[in-house]
């Protein structure tokens, strides 16, 4: 069987990572160089990704 190569950015990895260890949740803020990890993460259905105003509030 063939497996198939799928080329992603670091932060994307990270992602896909957090996805196949079981996270259910993330959050973050908008700015950050983080910021693609949740915008990938959003994507996953079985995911709850929220935005937040600041990292106290994303923390919380």
């Amino acid at each position: 069987m063939k497996k198939k190569s799928v080329l992603l950015s670091g932060n994307e990895a990270i992602a896909w990572g957090a996805r196949k260890a079981g996270v259910c949740f993330a959050s973050a803020y908008p700015g950050t160089p983080s910021t693609e990890i949740l915008e990938t993460m959003a994507g996953f259905d079985e995911l709850e990704a929220q935005w937040a105003v600041n990292e106290k509030v994303a923390y919380l």
